[in-house]
């Protein structure tokens, strides 16, 4: 057992945890095979006809292969996860419409918590079959977004300026030129509306729409502060424009 211990440290590489989690997973069905076929070996060695319970053995594996396969086929999936690192625990992903944070990784399943604090446990199989984009990068900070809407005749340039102002003033939102994270801006005119999508990094991918949601409360405080118009209808602007003075 210690040669295939080795061999599932080296397969595992990466952080002890990951280690530990395949030794503890994969190590008791090891044990199982290899006793299995040392119990045929010696009854072999002292002549006992083996054919019958190899036979029933060989039917037996079949029977129990068909009842364990989507057991086999999560373990498997599991093994791939964690020796291709594909996610860690405390990682923010998204799987389909999914999202949360990485909270626990066995070989059948990973644990999920979604920002709602709900617990969502997936089976590995179906997230190799996934496409799963990991939004922290395997790091401890995550790219997010939000989009603004001002009315389309309202200085574009002056909203941004307000916007990102509120951005920098928010201790959870990162900004380092020297790693690449900087507030950006795409702008979209629309009939009546501009939005403006501004693009951060935050340092807490576990509290994402909480600091979205500040973010949102004190960015409008601003608009009113600045006038900063929200999108008004052609026919409701004129009462609009003249309730404002």
């Amino acid at each position: 057992m210690k040669i295939f211990n080795r061999l599932l440290l080296r397969f595992a590489g990466g952080k002890t945890d990951d280690k530990k989690r395949i030794m503890r997973n994969v190590q008791r069905f090891l044990q199982l095979v290899v006793y299995s076929i040392a119990v045929i070996l010696v009854l072999w060695i002292f002549e006992v006809d083996v054919t019958g319970l190899v036979a029933g053995l060989g039917v037996g594996a079949l029977v129990i292969g068909f009842a364990l396969k989507d057991i086999i086929e999560n373990w498997v999936s599991g093994l791939l996860i964690i020796s291709g690192k594909t996610y860690k625990i405390g990682d923010v992903v998204q799987v389909g419409t999914l999202k949360g944070v990485v909270t626990e990784i066995s070989l059948r399943t990973t644990t999920l918590k979604t920002y709602d604090r709900n617990k969502i446990i997936i089976p590995n199989s179906l997230l190799v079959k996934e496409k799963i984009v990991n939004l922290t990068g395997g790091g401890s900070e995550t790219v997010t977004s939000i989009i603004f809407y001002i009315d389309y005749v309202f200085d574009i340039e002056k909203a941004k300026v307000a916007i990102e102002g509120v951005l920098r003033n928010n201790p959870n939102v990162v900004v380092d030129k020297k790693r690449k994270r900087e507030i950006r801006f795409l702008v979209r005119s629309k009939e009546w509306t501009t939005e403006i999508e501004s693009l951060f990094w935050i340092n807490e991918p576990e509290n994402e729409e909480f600091i979205k949601s500040r973010i949102m409360e004190i960015a409008k405080k601003k608009f009113e502060e600045e006038k900063i118009l929200p999108p008004i209808p052609g026919l409701m602007r004129k009462d609009f424009l003249e309730s404002r003075k």
